[in-house]
């Protein structure tokens, strides 16, 4: 096995190795003294075409592989956990999750803007009563007619308040237990839905993370991301993605 690095995978680390030393270090530690999270680090991170960096070109991702993300966090974390988080729910957990799940047209809704840095997608999982066991989440979406209605509420959630999109987790079946699980693609423009930031955090604390609430919120039909009751499969999924780049990150030095 080959473990040294492609000319393409190389140029990918001096990129954002400079981008870190040029606009987060400088400036990280006032961020993180304040608890601020700066949006404009994902505007850039959209114009280095490091948001979608291992989707499909097809679908408005740089087209690189899983190694490259790897990178791109481990450099990441040389600035701070904060953006290297926000990349890991955005790509791993989001988009990644889109690509192997979504429909057709889903993903040319939400993963081509989403892998182009247009929009940002979030991840909708933990639940105050309900962390590693997803089987215990409380949140439900009732089907009536050609929509969901969701109520419920998620915390600790990455991105709370600058996300575009959230993957939200909710039971269509609770006889069913995590069978009984479904995914849905939740905008945050529909009526219902509201987002509240946690403050005064130990760590992380020029990333934003909060809570997410659910009141009678209607989502299309449309927007189920995958099968009724595969919600609990998606989401082992979507953290085995995610992890991967937790893991990178945590080699950043």
């Amino acid at each position: 096995m080959n473990f040294e690095l492609t000319e393409e995978q190389e140029m990918v680390q001096r990129v954002v190795r400079k981008f870190v030393d040029n606009e987060i270090n400088p400036y990280i530690q006032e961020w993180d003294e304040k608890g601020h999270f700066e949006p404009s680090i994902m505007k850039r991170l959209a114009e280095l075409d490091l948001m979608g960096v291992c989707i499909p070109e097809q679908y408005g991702g740089s087209g690189m592989d899983y190694n490259t993300l790897a990178i791109v966090c481990e450099e990441l974390e040389r600035g701070d956990t904060a953006f290297r988080t926000a990349v890991s729910v955005h790509t791993g957990l989001n988009s990644m999750t889109l690509l192997q799940w979504g429909s057709e047209a889903q993903k040319q809704k939400y993963l081509i803007p989403q892998a182009k840095g247009e929009k940002v997608g979030a991840f909708g999982l933990t639940e105050p009563n309900a962390g590693s066991d997803v089987a215990s989440l409380k949140t439900t979406a009732t089907k009536e007619g050609d929509h969901y209605i969701l109520n419920g509420q998620k915390t600790w959630i990455s991105l709370c308040d600058h996300a575009d999109h959230f993957l939200v987790f909710a039971y269509t079946d609770k006889s069913k237990k995590h069978k009984g699980i479904s995914a849905f693609i939740v905008e945050r423009t529909m009526p219902g839905f509201s987002s509240q930031g946690i403050k005064g955090k130990l760590g992380i604390r020029a990333g934003n993370t909060g809570e997410l609430f659910f009141d009678q919120v209607k989502v299309p039909k449309e927007n189920l991301l995958g099968e009724e009751g595969e919600g609990f499969k998606i989401a082992m999924s979507a953290l085995d993605n995610g992890r991967f780049t937790v893991a990178a990150g945590a080699c950043g030095q």
